[in-house]
This record gives C-alpha cells, structure tokens and sequence, in this order.
C-alpha cells in the first residue's frame, strides 16, 4: 500500500525483531482535575470506560492485568511480545516511588519489553524524568501527553486544568532527555471548526514529538460534554468532512511525525455521537483511498477549502 504519512504500525516493526502488542493495563491513578488540586469532575468529554478493556480491572495487580492481556492476545499470535499501556486517567500522578514500583513491576512480567506512560503534562517532574531517562537506555519507552488543542480558551473550556505552554513544556523537557515522546489531540472540540484545527497543525508539528495520536470528538454518556449537547447541540464532523480535514490536517504536519490513530472506538452502549459504525481500520482504509485520489497539490488545496466551507 503507497504510503501516506509515518503510521505507527510500520515505524513500530522497525524498533522489534518481533511482533508487539500494547496491553493496557489500570493502575487505580486518578486526575488532578478530578480530585481538587486543579478541579473538579475531570475532563468535560471524558469517561475512561471508553479505552478500558474487560481484562483491564483496576482491581487487579499490574501483573495480572498483564497476564490476563497476554492471555487474551497469544490466542492468536503464541510468539507475540507486549508493551505495557498504563492509559487509565493520568499515570504519573503519584508518589515517585510508588509510580517507579508499578512500572517495574510491568517490566518484571515475562514478554513484556517496553512501556508507554499515558499522563497529563502538569504531571510530570524532574526526578520523574531523570527515571525515565535511565529507563528509556534500558527498555523501550513512550512518554504520551494529553495535549488535546493549542487553545486555551478551548483547555478552559473543557476544564483540562493547564494552559498549552504547560504542555509544550513538558514535551520539550522530555524529548531533550532522547525519550520518545508522544501526544494525543482532538479534532472538533466544541468552539474549534476545521479552519482552527489547521491552524494548530503547524503548531503541533514545531513540537519534538515522536508520534501523534489523533481523535474526532465523541459524544460519550454521563459526561458534562452528553449534557452540553443535549441542551445546545453543535455541529460533529461527519466521515466525509472528517475524512478532508484529516487530509488536509496531515499536510500541515512534518513528514517525519509518525501518526498513530485518526480515530478512537468507544463502546456502542456508552456512545450517543458520531455514530459512524466504522472501525479503525475501516476508517483508514477509506482515508487512504481519498488520499489517493488527491495526489497533486491543486487538489490538496482543495480539500482544505472545501473542508473549511462545509464545516462553517
């Protein structure tokens, strides 16, 4: 297949003589903006029901998890190696030491060979880094932050407790020290068309990340975001709109920044919108067949035209 952009899938199969696979694994964290020291009732979208897996149980040892994960994948692939996913809430919000035990205890269970730390970028610390530094030369490591948009008053909004300079920083802090380091935003948060999400592209790209993770905004039940929605809906992109602004969102980005995801799945129970009834897969599929056909850059500035006029 002709290639696009760096995907994660293939850039990872160069870091491994083997087949890998994440496994995520709950270690009972919680958010600075759930428990006061920021705010109150997490992020204004966020229900972590959606990413949690029924073998991920925060009830169970970090061990556990994981075996019960290798379990449920070596169905398929006997040979398969695994990267522990500390993804629940934020995973560096603790006491040093406690945080250094858990991610150890990930390392300690046989197969695994290389972590990735989900966390927010007001959650990180000097000594944590220096950790994750000496980490980093023994195993394999991705630091991940939630970065979510370049505007503040959209961080505001959303109750995220952090301004964007505080997630530059800490991604700068962290890519000086040779981690790999990787963020996650949201395309169509409330008050962001697509002409403001291509605004932030070149702005996401200046960072030194290794890898993007891009999400549409979904609807999700018993979040304050559900609420919001059902008294003032606004607009969600749908495929076909989604599918432009990817298009046009990944030609603002440098070629070498490798891209994870386009889109996240949450379970249909939990979800209330967009209702697209496409896998990830799915998804990519289709994108690259648009990308196909919009090869030349006439037409690559078309569909950033199109996409800001359909979305207005």
């Amino acid at each position: 297949m002709e290639q696009y952009y760096r995907d994660f899938g293939n850039w990872l199969r160069t870091q491994f003589p083997f087949r890998v696979q994440k496994i995520s694994v709950n270690a009972g964290f919680t958010c600075p903006n759930r428990d006061g020291r920021t705010g109150y009732g997490g992020c204004i979208y966020c229900n972590n029901q959606t990413f949690s897996p029924a073998y991920c149980d925060n009830g169970k040892s970090i061990t556990q998890q994981l075996e019960d994960g290798k379990q449920f994948f070596s169905r398929k692939h006997p040979d398969m190696k695994y990267l522990a996913y500390f993804q629940a809430y934020t995973n560096t919000y603790g006491s040093n030491n406690r945080l250094k035990g858990l991610y150890e205890e990930a390392l300690a269970v046989e197969d695994v060979v290389g972590l990735v730390i989900g966390t927010r970028p007001d959650c990180i610390n000097d000594t944590l880094l220096d950790y994750f530094e000496e980490l980093n030369r023994r195993t394999f490591l991705i630091v991940e932050y939630g970065v979510e948009t370049c505007n503040d008053d959209t961080l505001r909004l959303i109750n995220r407790g952090h301004d964007f300079a505080c997630a530059r920083q800490a991604i700068e802090k962290t890519a000086r020290r040779g981690i790999r380091t990787g963020a996650h935003i949201i395309l169509g948060l409330p008050g962001e068309d697509a002409e403001e999400s291509l605004r932030q592209a070149p702005i996401i790209s200046s960072l030194p990340l290794t890898t993007l993770k891009i999400h549409q905004l979904q609807i999700i039940r018993g979040t304050r975001l559900a609420k919001m929605y059902a008294d003032h809906p606004f607009h969600l992109y749908t495929v076909e709109e989604y599918i432009r602004l990817i298009a046009a969102y990944i030609r603002l980005l440098r070629p070498d920044l490798i891209l994870e995801r386009f889109v996240s799945q949450s379970p249909a129970d939990l979800l209330i919108a967009p209702r697209w009834g496409l896998k990830n897969y799915e998804f990519t599929h289709r994108l690259h067949n648009y990308l196909k056909r919009m090869r030349t850059t006439h037409e690559y500035g078309q569909c950033i035209k199109e996409d800001r006029t359909q979305t207005e």
